[in-house]
C-alpha cells in the first residue's frame, strides 16, 4: 500500500489509540504499521517474508537511531515478528485476558480462512478492520436469502457481526492488483451473547453448513439427507425444501442440536 491518505483513513476507520494493543499481519514495509504506532497504540506486526522482517527491523533502528523525538517514540511501539500467520499459536503470542485489536492488509489467498480461524481460536481479538478483496468481503458479510451467503457469512455470523466501512480502489498498491478492495470492520461477541456449543455440536454445526452449501442448488433434505432425518427438520422448525442461503444462523444452529 502506498497511498498515505488510504492508510490515514485505515488507521482512523480502526478506532485505535493510545490504550489499544494493534496486532497487524502482513507488514511489509511498515506504511500501515507506523501510521497505526502513530495512535500511540503499541504494534505487534507480524511478516512471513524474512527479507522484509529484516528491512523492516533495520528501519526501525534507523527511527530509533535519528534525532526525531517523535519517530524513536514510534518505533519504540513496534514489535516484528517473523512467522506465518496461518501457523501462529495466537494464544500464545498474544497472552490471555488482554484485548486485541487486529488491523491488517491481509493476502488475499488466505483472508477468508484466516478471519475465520482467529474467529474461532484467539478469543482475546475483539475487533477487526481488515482490508481484502471486495467480493470475499461481501460474501463474509452477505445476510439470509443473499446470493452471495455461504460458508463464510454463517461461520463470520456465529461468532461476531461484519461490515463493509470503506472501499478500497486499486490505484493505492503498488504492483496495482486487477480488483478492488474492501476494508471490512468484525466486531467480535461478547460471551454473554455467544450462542453455547458443545464441542460436538460445534463440530456438527460447520459440518452442516459445508455440507448444505457444498450442494447449493439442491433442497436441504437432499443435501443433509445423511445428517438429518425429517424428526431432525420438524424439531428444529426449518423447511427441508428450502435452499441453504434461506437460513438464518438461528435456524442452523437448531439443526445442529436436533437429533
Amino acid at each position: 500500500m502506498v497511498d498515505p491518505n488510504t492508510i490515514r483513513r485505515i488507521t482512523r476507520l480502526s478506532g485505535v489509540g493510545s490504550n489499544d494493543q494493534v496486532l497487524e499481519i502482513g507488514a511489509g514495509l511498515g506504511s500501515l504499521t507506523f501510521g497505526l504506532a502513530a495512535t500511540g497504540a503499541r504494534v505487534l506486526a507480524v511478516e512471513v517474508d524474512g527479507g522484509l522482517v529484516a528491512a523492516l527491523r533495520e528501519l526501525l533502528v534507523e527511527l530509533k537511531a535519528a534525532n526525531l523525538a517523535d519517530g524513536a517514540s514510534i518505533a519504540s511501539r513496534v514489535t516484528v515478528v517473523e512467522a506465518d500467520a496461518t501457523q501462529l499459536d495466537f494464544d500464545s503470542v498474544l497472552g490471555t485476558g488482554e484485548r486485541w485489536v487486529l488491523v491488517a492488509n491481509l493476502p488475499y489467498n488466505i483472508a477468508t480462512p484466516l478471519v475465520l480461524d482467529l474467529l474461532r481460536s484467539a478469543s482475546n481479538i475483539a475487533t477487526m478492520v481488515v482490508l481484502m478483496q471486495r467480493e470475499p468481503a461481501e460474501r463474509l458479510t452477505a445476510p439470509p436469502r443473499s446470493r452471495l451467503r455461504g460458508v463464510p457469512s454463517v461461520v463470520l455470523e456465529r461468532w461476531a457481526t461484519a461490515k463493509i466501512v470503506a472501499k478500497v480502489p486499486p490505484s493505492v498498491f503498488w504492483p496495482r492488483p486487477n480488483v478492488e478492495s474492501a476494508l471490512l470492520r468484525i466486531e467480535r461477541l461478547k460471551d454473554s451473547d455467544l450462542p453455547k456449543l458443545a464441542m460436538q455440536t460445534e463440530d456438527r454445526f460447520e459440518m452442516l453448513v459445508r455440507s448444505a452449501f457444498g450442494q447449493r442448488r439442491k433442497m436441504l433434505r437432499r443435501s443433509l439427507a445423511d445428517l438429518i432425518n425429517d424428526d431432525g427438520f420438524a424439531a428444529a422448525e426449518v423447511d427441508p425444501v428450502a435452499r441453504p442461503e434461506a437460513l438464518t444462523l438461528s435456524q442452523w444452529l437448531a439443526l445442529a442440536t436436533a437429533s
